[in-house]
């Protein structure tokens, strides 16, 4: 098996194990957006301490282990302009969605919500296609 498929699901076995424990402790789905969402619109407060480890701790171990290991090759596009754009258009999508990947895909399938399999499959359709039209269809890389 390649190296990138055993680090790929090493990552995913943490994410969904990081979901459990979250869960677990706090009674509440592990979803990026929302922990982010309630800093930002101040809902959270009464458990921004929490909040901020996590998301600091989402932040940091890839930082951390990049100066260990080095850090890895990847495909992102070096246009700051996509980047942006891509990070509003994604912000904006949680919104709308309320959720995201790791709210939706990672707890909400696994707990058979019907929400979170209908909202992951409709994310992972616009994705595809997104890239489709960008990528195949108008050549931005």
């Amino acid at each position: 098996m390649p190296t990138d498929w055993i680090m790929g699901l090493l990552g995913g076995g943490l994410i969904g194990l990081g979901g459990a424990v979250f869960l677990l402790a706090n009674g509440r789905i592990m979803g990026a957006s929302g922990l982010i969402g309630g800093l930002v619109d101040g809902s959270g407060r009464s458990n921004a301490g929490e909040r901020i480890a996590f998301l600091a701790g989402t932040a940091g171990v890839p930082l951390i282990l990049a100066l260990l290991f080095g850090a890895v090759e990847n495909n992102l596009t070096q246009n700051v302009i996509l980047l942006i754009a891509g990070g509003l258009l994604v912000g904006v999508g949680t919104r709308i969605a309320n959720g995201c990947t790791s709210g939706h895909g990672v707890c909400g399938i696994s707990r058979l919500s019907l929400r979170g399999i209908v909202a992951t499959c409709f994310y992972i359709l616009a994705g595809g296609l997104t890239i489709a039209l960008l990528r195949h269809g108008l050549g931005v890389m």
